[in-house]
């Protein structure tokens, strides 16, 4: 196997990733399927994504602005600029944006949850059913509407 320099484009598309601003700094092709990296630009406040559980990616997120709240069962993580947590695959999780918009860095191993990202931000509409169906075809499982803790 030869050595392959992972390098992230600062030309990459804005993506709107379920009313969040996005971007694919770093995919499958370029890491050989072991990573990807995702720029969360702009999460509203108080955003809160459906209950759901990736089934083939672990998670990390590494705050940069502002506070979140990662859900694991169990477990509430409050999470400020600086912070990086896991969301291990196969584990449910949500999270909640503070009372004023957040940015955060996705590194998901191995890559695959990017594909998602870019599957949901080219739907024409969007709804829970089409969501639902998106997100099995990407390994990722919604157990329950926006609001839902584990």
């Amino acid at each position: 196997m030869t050595a392959a320099v992972a390098t992230s484009t600062t030309t990459a598309d804005e993506l709107d990733f379920l009313g969040s601003r996005a971007r694919i700094l770093i995919g499958a092709e370029q890491t050989d399927g072991r990573f990807s990296l995702i720029d969360m630009i702009e999460v509203p406040a108080g955003h809160m994504p459906a209950l759901h559980v990736h089934h083939a990616e672990d998670e990390i997120f590494y705050v940069v602005d502002g506070e979140v709240t990662l859900y694991l069962p169990g477990r509430q993580i409050d999470c400020r600029p600086g912070d990086c947590v896991l969301a291990p695959r196969g584990i449910p999780h949500a999270y909640r944006v503070g009372d004023r918009p957040a940015r955060w860095l996705i590194m998901s191993s191995p890559a695959g949850f990017e594909r998602f990202v870019s599957s949901v931000a080219a739907l024409e509409t969007l709804d829970p059913a089409t969501l639902t169906a998106v997100a099995a075809e990407h390994r990722c499982e919604i157990l329950g509407p926006p609001g839902t803790l584990p």
